[in-house]
């Protein structure tokens, strides 16, 4: 059983700087590529950033210059950074990562995390 377990959401004022944190745990051997997604009512999910395990990362191009993605392979974490917040970056944002187990490799999501911003 592998998890995805986010944290870091939360209510911040336009402008504001938030961090989230995504831990892997459970039966794997190898973490590949990490991601933040985000989603909005109606809409279709939508990548943020991605890295991968080497470190190169890729950004959605409203996204650049604001976030700041990052892994921690030791911890089996993966970090948005997230500044210069503005309204329309509310949104749930998930986690997503490609695993290694036994059985094979396969894409896992997290439960979500809700991020606002508003004054």
């Amino acid at each position: 059983q592998v998890q995805l377990v986010e944290s870091g959401g939360g209510l911040v004022q336009p402008g504001g700087s938030l961090r989230l944190s995504c831990a892997a745990s459970g039966s794997f051997f190898r973490l590949y590529d990490m991601g933040w997604y985000r989603q909005t009512p109606g809409k279709q999910r939508e990548l943020a950033a991605s890295i991968t395990k080497g470190g190169s990362t890729n950004y959605a191009d409203s996204m650049k210059g604001r976030f700041t993605i990052s892994r921690d392979n030791d911890k089996n974490t993966v970090y948005l950074q997230m500044n210069s917040l503005k309204p329309e970056d509310t949104a749930v944002y998930y986690c997503n990562a490609r695993i290694g187990r036994l059985d094979g490799t396969s894409g896992y999501w997290g439960q979500g995390t809700q991020v606002t911003v508003s004054s």
